[in-house]
């Protein structure tokens, strides 16, 4: 069987064949890809000329070249349109990949040749670039176990393969859970519910195999269906759920799996010599230590909370107001806050909600590209892995910079959340390979013949992922190792964060938000509604954000907790966490935490970056013009196509000329 994993693809742009590959090709073209690897990588380590960077360093780039390729198709599906032969076969595949690293990083021949141009490294006459790629491999092979002994290795090695396991097992218990819950509702139930998120309900249920109406897991739904549902009783039952996910018993259940990784990331820790595992995971990032961390999440911490508590005391009177006697409830806040929001702000969502077209919002995205960087999109006519996605050509001029998939709709075979991914990076080391990359959302889709609207969330959450995806679409590095959002995780997020900022400008937000049936430009007085209450409610939106921050810092700061769980109350008890709010995130399907090493003490990374963000997207503002050219030259130099090239509190200083402060970031939530 020709099995087209293994073969070179010839399709435009070198896309990969979907309409060929087949469930059952992933595992022998692995098979393939990992002794591939192998022997390269023996070969690499048993090479009898002395270690050069190019013999060593830019031979191990190309060593695993076809197990990225393969894992790269593998890994999207596994994510957006899984079924249950994926699901077995990534079961299977987390502990090899594991163990493949560990054979590779604690290769003692091999460590020994990075080591040897590391200790001679300012008498190479390297590149800046070829310096830091060096840096950073040798510090990955320390970090990873290679100076160690050979019982630390072998003991090492197991904690990586039993953590590769548990993470895979965590995304999968969460998205079961997703799956398995719905809540039916009968033409009695739809009581305040504006027109789309009936549409959206029924199509729920249509891509269920159902009649009627039905709720979901998926936050594109939910949320609304908390905002607007009269009907207190069956809000109640669907936040109880939506919090519940990977805490519900049985099969699914996630706890077991969070103490035992938690318990096997302070071991690998306490191997590689670090006190925890915050203090290990942290060492790299521009925050560096625990403390920076709880510095900034502290200092935010205390506004936000008095005014989260303000706005609880109005909300509590309109509970009141409303018959409802006792406290206000979590299921209560978004729908009295909905109420609030259009009292103070004559603003709903259902009257924005007609404005924001996802055709509409994806070409204000492309646009503002086009304005900052020059790009176009031009849509693509390929196979790709569902009906649903689509691509376009991403160009400068007459020059090919890549291809970008959007997929945007939610499903039962795609995990929660929204998430930017590649099917190829960007590098330069043999010939100029151009970047796929893939924006994942869970937008609620509309029924056939109806467009399809995004809230102003949804939509910022797509510019949010655009401005991912732009980062590995404008990388322009030699190395693989350092491209696109290879960099520090608490760089990461800013590149994404800041393009949101263009969204709510009138410039874009007049032009692009047109209502879906009259096709009329989105009012001026709308928009200054909009802008007048960008910051409402944001006590509850930063309240939550940063509790869970806290509980993923305190998890990774000391002993590993035997009762995660119990962790986790004690954490909010002592910061006194509003009855009425919950942590966007609790423990059990903290994905972002526990699907993976990612984000584990890394959180609070989408905060750091929001303090650069609000001061670089300020560096446009002081000039006038959101798009000036010599600022977007400079963003584009050292942000968006510099990868990790330079340390990245560098490349800000270049971008910005001085690094920003915390307040930045309490003024521009509003909360000074």
């Amino acid at each position: 069987m020709t099995n087209p994993l293994l073969h070179d693809w010839t399709g435009p742009f070198e896309l990969p064949p979907f309409n060929e590959i087949k469930d059952e090709h992933f595992a022998p073209a692995f098979e393939t890809a990992f002794a591939e690897g192998r022997d390269a990588i023996d070969t690499i380590a048993a090479s009898p000329d002395a270690p050069t960077f190019a013999n060593t360093i830019e031979a191990m780039e190309r060593a695993d070249k076809l197990l990225d390729k393969i894992a790269g198709v593998f890994f999207n599906l596994a994510a957006a349109n899984t079924n249950d032969a994926l699901e077995a076969l990534q079961r299977d595949l987390s502990p090899k990949f594991a163990a493949f690293s560990a054979e590779t990083l604690m290769n003692p021949a091999l460590f020994a040749r990075v080591d040897a141009l590391y200790a001679k490294r300012d008498t190479l006459d390297l590149t800046a670039e070829q310096l830091r790629v060096l840096e950073k491999y040798h510090r990955m092979f320390v970090r990873a176990g290679a100076a160690l002994d050979q019982g630390g290795k072998a003991r090492l090695k197991e904690v990586m393969q039993s953590l590769a396991s548990l993470g895979t097992k965590f995304s999968q218990n969460v998205l079961a859970d997703e799956k398995s819950w719905e809540m039916a509702l009968g033409a009695d139930d739809l009581d305040g519910l504006p027109d789309f998120v009936v549409s959206s309900a029924k199509e729920a249920a249509k891509e269920r195999g159902k009649d009627g109406y039905v709720i979901t897991l998926s936050r594109s739904l939910i949320v609304p269906f908390l905002q607007f549902s009269t009907r207190r009783d069956l809000r109640e039952r669907a936040f109880k759920a939506w919090v519940a996910r990977g805490e519900n018993g049985g099969a699914s259940d996630n706890r077991e799996a969070v103490a035992e990784t938690l318990k096997l990331r302070e071991e690998r820790a306490n191997l590689l010599g670090y006190p925890n595992f915050a203090a290990f995971k942290l060492e790299n990032e521009m925050a560096k230590t625990p403390e920076a961390v709880r510095d900034l999440l502290m200092a935010v911490w205390s506004p936000a909370k008095a005014a989260a508590e303000r706005d609880a005391a109005t909300l509590t009177d309109m509970l009141h107001a409303d018959g409802i006697n006792g406290d206000l409830a979590p299921w209560d806040w978004r729908f009295y806050a909905t109420q609030l929001q259009k009292a103070e702000f004559d603003l709903d969502e259902a009257e924005l909600k007609p404005y924001l077209q996802l055709d509409n919002m994806i070409e204000a995205a492309f646009d503002v590209a086009g304005k900052l960087f020059g790009l176009s999109f031009e849509p693509l006519n390929v196979p790709l892995y569902h009906a649903d996605a689509r691509a376009w050509e991403v160009r400068k001029g007459s020059q090919h910079i890549g291809v970008f998939i959007g997929d945007y709709f939610a499903r039962s075979s795609k995990r929660s959340g929204a998430w930017c991914s590649a099917f190829r990076s960007q590098s330069k080391l043999d010939g100029d390979t151009r970047a796929i990359t893939i924006n994942v959302c869970n937008f609620a889709k509309a029924p056939e013949g109806e467009p399809n609207l995004l809230t102003f969330d949804d939509a910022r959450t797509l510019f949010h992922e655009f401005g991912h995806a732009l980062h590995q679409l404008l990388s322009d590095v030699t190395y693989n190792f350092i491209s696109g959002t290879s960099v520090a995780r608490d760089w990461v997020e800013l590149p994404s964060q800041l393009y949101e900022h263009w969204l709510g400008e009138p410039e874009v937000l007049g032009k692009y938000a047109r209502h879906a049936k009259t096709g009329e430009p989105i009012p001026a007085s709308l928009m200054e509604r909009l802008k007048a209450a960008e910051n409402f409610d944001q006590g509850f939106q930063t309240v939550e954000f940063v509790a869970s921050a806290l509980v993923d810092l305190d998890f990774h700061s000391g002993p590993a907790p035997a009762d995660p769980m119990a962790a986790q109350a004690n954490t909010l008890a002592a910061l006194g966490m509003p009855r009425a709010i919950t942590m966007r995130h609790a423990t059990p399907h903290f994905a972002h935490v526990f699907s993976g090493d990612g984000y584990s003490s890394g959180y609070y990374s989408y905060m750091w970056s929001e303090v650069m963000d609000e001061d670089a997207f300020a560096a446009f503002k002081e000039t006038g013009d959101i798009f000036d050219p010599e600022t977007a030259q400079r963003l584009y130099d050292y942000v968006y196509s510099a990868g990790s090239r330079e340390d990245e509190a560098d490349l800000y200083m270049a971008f910005r000329g001085a690094m920003p402060k915390v307040d930045a970031l309490i003024k521009g939530r509003g909360l000074a």
